[in-house]
């Protein structure tokens, strides 16, 4: 299950303890300055490429909708407003972010949130055999099986991030 290392049991980890999904828990120092998952890429010694970020975003006929998308990418809101069923979507205003989900900034996870929210994760997800994402403290990820995240949060995959050149 868990990894054997005592660690603060966050709602995230209790979750994920109770449905016996194995996981395992990775702490960095954070500061108020940096609380992207930029700071977790730079502080983890784990390829970048397995960190996703937890964003929320309110969509005009479904209301709160959570993506979750590599650390390094942005969201593409028209392909998340496709996928969720939404004509328009947009960013929930950070100072909502705490009510609306129980998760403060840099500690949001998509896991245990207030509510069961419409959750996308991004496709680029499938390839990998494991993502790291935020277990609901800041400094604090968890990191597990795409299709384990997908399951415990209902969620689905899609093509949900703003594609570089």
């Amino acid at each position: 299950m868990g990894n054997k290392a005592k660690h603060q049991k966050t709602n995230a980890i209790r979750i994920l303890e109770k449905n016996a999904i194995s996981f395992q828990v990775h702490t960095f120092p954070w500061s108020e300055d940096h609380l992207g998952a930029e700071e977790a890429i730079e502080k983890l010694a784990v390829p970048k490429e397995q960190i996703f970020k937890t964003l929320v975003t309110i969509g005009d006929k479904t209301g709160v909708v959570v993506a979750v998308i590599p650390g390094t990418s942005e969201l593409n809101l028209k392909s998340l407003a496709r996928a969720s069923g939404n004509k328009k979507i947009e960013m929930l205003p950070m100072n909502a972010l705490l009510e609306t989900t129980g998760y403060v900034r840099g500690g949001c996870s998509p896991i245990g949130m207030k509510k069961n929210f419409p959750t996308y994760l991004s496709a680029q997800a499938i390839e990998m055999d494991r993502i790291i994402v935020s277990a609901g403290k800041r400094g604090m990820q968890v990191e597990l099986a795409s299709n384990d995240l997908v399951s415990i949060t209902h969620g689905s995959f899609a093509e949900i991030e703003a594609v570089k050149f």
